[in-house]
Formats: structure tokens, C-alpha cells, sequence
């Protein structure tokens, strides 16, 4: 196994953590803005001190390009944590992650990156895999069908937002830029956004202590999935490392399978098994 698809797998399991600690959050009702508040609040600093210690913080004009990504990473993770409200974390997690499909369109249309018959066969997997976990989310009994449809809508743009997200990150890559100090320009737009989306909401900064809890958790594991997803971007294909990174759903599955006792039914299983099926076909791509 070579080396970039180690570091997405990395990744994988990263975002896989990221997106369970996302619906840890929204249970303990705790605000979308709130949240990326203290998210970014954590997230710059210490992405900056690990480019800094490891000597990869090269300003770069290229490096635009992270923070074009930063305020639609801003986009798709304030409205997957709204999406999670009401929704199933191993069902929302999975149709969020499913934003490779959106990188990989761009990255062949508009960059002209070739498609291997193995990525087309991932893609399909992968495809026929939130089909299947979007059937296994209609649990009418537990969740109003309006809420259902409103996760439904938070959730796609969520998804749209993020794999246009990853395609900038390539584009700066392509540009020369340094995956770290592309991870920092991200952060640099993103927690000034989220910053002052909070104050113009409640026109206070103030957070329940809680708050910084999850958002710390999260900004952690998040630096670890974007250096881990941009090192493995700088010198692998993003039609295989961007979806292998994105299989992080069949982590926030599992864990709300396991710990919050989400419902597993047989649809849901076959999706799991699918998913997993396209992480095989991708890896071997």
C-alpha cells in the first residue's frame, strides 16, 4: 500500500471521529454556530504552531486557494451539524461524506484528470452504498417527516459545499502551495467567519462552557484528517484519496451503531457492507 493512501485512510478514520463528536454535540443541543465558534477557536492556533514546529508554513500566494476552501468548509459543517439535530449520525454522516462524488466531478472536468475503471466501480459501489443508508434513515416512528425532509435538504448542501472544498485544496496543491500552510489558510478565513457569524446572531461571543468541550474534540481530530488528506493530495490522485478519506462515515456508523444504539436494520447493514466494498475497490485503484 502506498504511501498517500495510507495517509487517507488516516484521514478516514479522522473524519470518521469528527463526524460522531458532531452528533455528540448537536444532542447536547449546543448551536451549529456556537459550535464552529469554538471549533475554529481551537482548529487555527494549533495548526499554525504545527506548521511552525514542523517548518511548513510557507506564505505562498497559491495558499489562497485554502482559504477560498475554508469558507466552504464554514458552509458544509454548519449545515451537516444542523442536519444532525434530527438526523441519524450513521445515516447523515454517510450522504455527508459522499462529497468525493462532487471533488472527483470537478477534478475531471474542470483539471482533466483521468477516471480508472476501478474509481468508476467505486463510485458506483458507492452510490448504490447512501442509496441504500438513505432508504434505511425513514424511521417515520422517531422522526417527523418535515425534520426528516429538512436534514435531508442541510445534509446535500453540506455535501456540496465540502467536495467543492476539497477540489480547491487540489488546485492549490497544483499550484505549489504546502499542505500545512494550505491548512492554515483554511483556518484563517474559517475562524474569523465562524467568529463573527456567532455575533451577528446574538450580537455576544458568549458560549455555554460545553461548547468548547466538543469543539475542541473536534478541531483536534479535524487538524489530523486535513494534514493527513492534504499530504496524501500532494503526491497521490484525488479521483482514489479523496473518497477513500471520505469513507469516515463507515466510522460514525459504526459508533453510532455501537454506543448511541442507532437502529440497524438490514438496509442499513447492506449500505455498511457496500461502503466498505468501495473502500476495497478504491484502495486497489
Amino acid at each position: 500500500m502506498n504511501q498517500p493512501v495510507v495517509y487517507a485512510i488516516a484521514a478516514m478514520v479522522c473524519y470518521g471521529f469528527a463526524d460522531f463528536i458532531y452528533k455528540q454535540a448537536a444532542s447536547a443541543g449546543i448551536r451549529a454556530d456556537h459550535f464552529l465558534m469554538a471549533q475554529g477557536w481551537f482548529f487555527c492556533p494549533l495548526v499554525i504552531l504545527y506548521a511552525l514546529a514542523t517548518h511548513t508554513l510557507v506564505l505562498d500566494p497559491a495558499a489562497l486557494w485554502g482559504s477560498l476552501a475554508g469558507v466552504f468548509v464554514f458552509i458544509g459543517f454548519h449545515y451537516f451539524f444542523q442536519s444532525l439535530t434530527t438526523g441519524s449520525v450513521s445515516t447523515n454522516a454517510s450522504i455527508f461524506r459522499m462529497n468525493f462524488i462532487v471533488t472527483v466531478v470537478l477534478v475531471v472536468i474542470l483539471l482533466g484528470d483521468p477516471l480508472t475503471v476501478s474509481t468508476i466501480a467505486g463510485l458506483a459501489l458507492s452510490l448504490l452504498a447512501v442509496w441504500l443508508l438513505l432508504g434505511a434513515g425513514n424511521n417515520a416512528e422517531s422522526t417527523p417527516n418535515k425534520a426528516r425532509r429538512r436534514s435531508l435538504v442541510q445534509v446535500v448542501i453540506a455535501t456540496l459545499a465540502f467536495g467543492t472544498s476539497n477540489f480547491f485544496h487540489t488546485v492549490g496543491l497544483r499550484h505549489g502551495a504546502v499542505p500545512e500552510t494550505l491548512a492554515v489558510a483554511q483556518a484563517a478565513l474559517f475562524m474569523p467567519i465562524a467568529t463573527v457569524a456567532v455575533y451577528f446572531t446574538g450580537r455576544t461571543l458568549r458560549a455555554p462552557p460545553v461548547t468548547f468541550k466538543y469543539g475542541g474534540a473536534a478541531a483536534i481530530v479535524l487538524i489530523g484528517a486535513t494534514i493527513f488528506l492534504l499530504r496524501g493530495l500532494a503526491n497521490g490522485r484525488p479521483t482514489v484519496l479523496v473518497p477513500i478519506a471520505q469513507m469516515g462515515f463507515i466510522i460514525a456508523a459504526l459508533l453510532g451503531i455501537f454506543l448511541l444504539r442507532e437502529r440497524v436494520t438490514i438496509r442499513k447493514v447492506a449500505g455498511l457492507f457496500l461502503a466498505l466494498a468501495t473502500l476495497v475497490v478504491l484502495a486497489k485503484s
